[in-house]
């Protein structure tokens, strides 16, 4: 058996029964009940999720994949496709915004060169490249098939990883030049929104740039005709190598029964791919920030979540799930550490 397929097996639903206990827990502790709001709904969720009322967030890693896309040469893109090495060079020496963000939170960090343009030797550095940058998809589609499931395997291989080393809350962040590009397509083409809801600015471009990107997109779209109910199809046709290893995470954290957080627009495109492969991973979904990127909105509604946080952000790396993580482990402390009215000699409600 493949590991895509060893992996899919092992997905189910979310363990109801724990859940009703984690919410009868939070409603005797001292607090008006519901009056943590989404911090106790992560609670409810992480009990669903892992079948521990008392599920303890303590080992937080995320997870970076970088690749380039071939669609950077039809100019959709503010910065060029080197921009890509450079940044994973500033990964590694520590110089860059998802950095200082993990450190903060005491967080792991991996970096994965799934696809990128050029070649990079620096220790830190975990080289799973299937090619140097996907194809161009307003010309065909994005990668073969076998690439395609390449890539989610290679995903789902670094979230046992991690798990295997004691990871217990997973993040998803990624790296490529015009990657908002394809993953505008995917949503447009899952979600059925109308471009002009959808795309957005990116890193940068003026508003000429954008119509143009607007036309590539759809171009994309007309040309590969991809099967919308078809995960493996939607990632082949339209994705990338980093997507479709960011949805290979989800699927691996969802196996193993731990929650992973999504982060913003690519990370949302990834999380509608593993959610065509296997509808139950979307279960396990943590979603973190609302990005300033339009189509963000739109992958909130398809997979039926909320952000929890919304700073105008728009960076990428994974930062608004690197902030999440603040929020997941207070959640899973409150159900542990706060004591109940009749623990506390506090009176309830009436």
């Amino acid at each position: 058996m493949s590991l895509l397929k060893e992996t899919l097996s092992k997905i189910e639903g979310l363990d109801e029964k724990k859940m009703q206990e984690a919410q009868d827990r939070l409603d005797s502790l001292t607090k008006p009940p519901g009056s943590l709001g989404k911090l106790e709904e992560i609670a409810v969720k992480l009990a669903g999720i892992s079948g521990d009322v008392y599920y303890k967030v303590n080992q937080k890693h995320h997870i970076l994949m970088a690749g380039d896309h071939g669609v950077v040469e039809e100019g959709v893109s503010a910065f060029p496709a080197e921009v890509t090495v450079q940044m994973v060079y500033n990964f590694l020496h520590k110089g860059a915004a998802i950095n200082v963000l993990a450190d903060q939170i005491g967080a792991k960090v991996t970096i994965v060169d799934i696809g990128i343009a050029g070649e990079i030797e620096a220790d830190g550095l975990i080289n799973r490249k299937i090619r140097k940058g996907s194809s161009n998809i307003a010309k065909g589609p994005a990668m073969s098939k076998e690439e395609a499931i390449l890539s989610l395997e290679i995903g789902i291989e670094m979230a046992n990883n991690a798990i295997k080393s004691g990871a217990n809350l997973l993040g998803t962040g990624e790296m490529g030049i015009g990657n908002t590009t394809p993953s505008s397509a995917i949503i447009a083409a899952v979600t059925d929104e109308p471009l002009s809801k959808l795309v957005g600015y990116g890193t940068g471009i003026d508003d000429e740039r954008l119509a143009h990107k607007i036309e590539v997109i759809k171009k994309a779209i007309d040309t590969n005709k991809a099967d919308t109910n078809d995960g493996i199809d939607v990632l082949t046709k339209l994705g990338g190598f980093e997507i479709g290893g960011m949805a290979g995470v989800m699927l691996g954290a969802a196996a193993n029964k731990k929650p992973v957080i999504i982060d913003g627009l690519i990370s949302g495109a990834a999380a509608i791919v593993a959610t065509l492969i296997e509808p139950e991973t979307s279960n396990y979904f943590i979603p973190s920030h609302q990005s300033v990127e339009p189509g963000h909105s739109a992958v909130y509604k398809y997979l039926g979540l909320e952000a929890m946080l919304n700073l105008n952000m728009r960076l990428g790396e994974g930062t608004g799930a690197i902030l999440a993580m603040h929020l997941v482990e207070a959640a899973s402390d409150i159900i542990s550490g706060m004591a109940t009215f009749a623990e506390a000699n506090v009176s309830g409600a009436e």
